[in-house]
């Protein structure tokens, strides 16, 4: 097994942390990149871009999952340094139809930390449905709440980047992934997509389904185990984890690729999520692109709960659109950190007390919805390496 790529002196730590996943079988391509004050310090990769044996190149990209909901509170983030959204703003002053069964008190911000009281979707949608955003938008609006908004959090899965979107889109009259490509990952050069063109499909990893689907469903199970918590079906995790009938192979369909999904379908790599989130990690500029105020860029920072997340079933501290803390995932020495990661594994750190950015993908996706050992070694070499 070869790792490609560049370690700048003193990370070398990094590239043994990622060599050690694959020496223990736990991975069959992967690639991590870290940057300090926008520059390039970690840009690695190895491995096999599927099961057949392509190897994994330079310009390989991967599904990532939640690691997507970044970007879109990267989007979101510009939008509101903008003057054009407030997060403490009414969902529905944007989107009007959104004002239906007591809908009116839900926020922007518990949209953006998963406490809007919409963590699924009723009824339970297929990926078909999915990729009708105009149609999920209607189903959202329509929905009667499952808490109340801004008491508690259950991971939004899947809707919140839904919700997002059509915020977006009512605002700019530009729908989120178009507007993402336009106004943040091609000013900051970062090949990152939330709508894959096909002329890129030959560059797609394909990912390795992990043993256990939770979102699936049909399962025959009573109950699932969530961060060895066992939740009944009827719960709250339980109904939101199969209320979009998915799995890990839907990313192979061109119709997954070409779909809007901001909180699941986004199609990169670890370098592109390391670039866009260094100019966060930088205050909003990097290599003097200014995407946003450092004020602006420090809001996903703002804790709006700190809890037993009601879907994942651990301790969490939400911010807006990021993770501030979650029991067993990501740790870092420095107070003003923010994160979130993708189910399978991947993973992407926007650290502002170093100025740095940390992220992992991969495509042998583990049982893990959180807490995934090789995201974890990589992180804490590369904050070993950063002192």
């Amino acid at each position: 097994m070869e790792v490609h790529g560049t370690c700048k002196n003193g990370f070398e730590g990094v590239r043994d942390a990622f060599i050690q996943n694959f020496e223990e079988g736990l991975e069959v391509g992967a690639a991590a990149a870290v940057t300090v004050d926008g520059e390039s310090v970690v840009d690695i990769w190895a491995g096999d871009a599927d099961p057949n044996g392509t190897p994994w190149e330079r310009d390989t990209i991967v599904n990532v999952y939640s690691t997507t909901k970044t970007m879109a509170a990267t989007c979101m983030l510009a939008l509101a340094d903008r003057s054009e959204l407030d997060f403490d703003a009414p969902v529905a002053q944007y989107w009007p139809e959104f004002a239906q069964h007591g809908k009116e008190s839900v926020l922007v911000k518990h949209v953006m930390s998963h406490t809007a009281g919409l963590p699924g979707f009723v009824p339970p949608v297929t990926a078909a449905q999915i990729y009708d955003v105009d149609a999920i938008a209607a189903q959202l609006a329509g929905q009667e709440l499952w808490w109340e908004p801004g008491t508690q959090s259950g991971y939004h899965a899947l809707t919140q980047g839904n919700l997002e979107g059509e915020i977006l889109y009512r605002i700019t009259g530009t729908r989120m992934a178009e507007w993402f490509q336009r106004e943040i990952a091609d000013p900051l050069g970062a090949d990152f997509h939330m709508s894959l063109p096909a002329s890129e499909d030959a560059r797609v990893a394909e990912l390795i389904p992990p043993a256990v689907n939770p979102t699936t469903a049909d399962s025959p199970v009573a109950e699932l185990v969530i961060n060895d918590v066992a939740i009944s079906m009827d719960s709250i995790a339980g109904r939101t984890l199969t209320s979009a009938m998915l799995d890990a192979t839907e990313p192979q369909t061109r119709e997954w690729r070409a779909a809007e999904i901001p909180a699941a379908g986004g199609i990169g790599n670890a370098r592109s999520i390391a670039r866009i989130h260094s100019m966060l990690a930088c205050g909003g500029e990097v290599d003097g692109v200014r995407i946003m105020s450092e004020a602006g860029a420090r809001r996903g920072l703002e804790v709006q709960i700190d809890n037993l997340d009601q879907v994942l079933m651990t301790h969490m501290r939400h911010g807006i659109g990021f993770a501030r803390e979650l029991d067993g995932w990501v740790t870092s020495p420095n107070e003003n950190t923010m994160f979130w990661g993708g189910w399978g594994g991947s993973v992407a750190i926007v650290d502002f007390d170093a100025r740095a950015s940390i992220s992992y993908v991969m495509n042998r996706m583990d049982d893990q919805l959180t807490g995934d050992q090789r995201n974890q070694r990589i992180s804490a070499a590369a904050y070993a390496a950063l002192g």
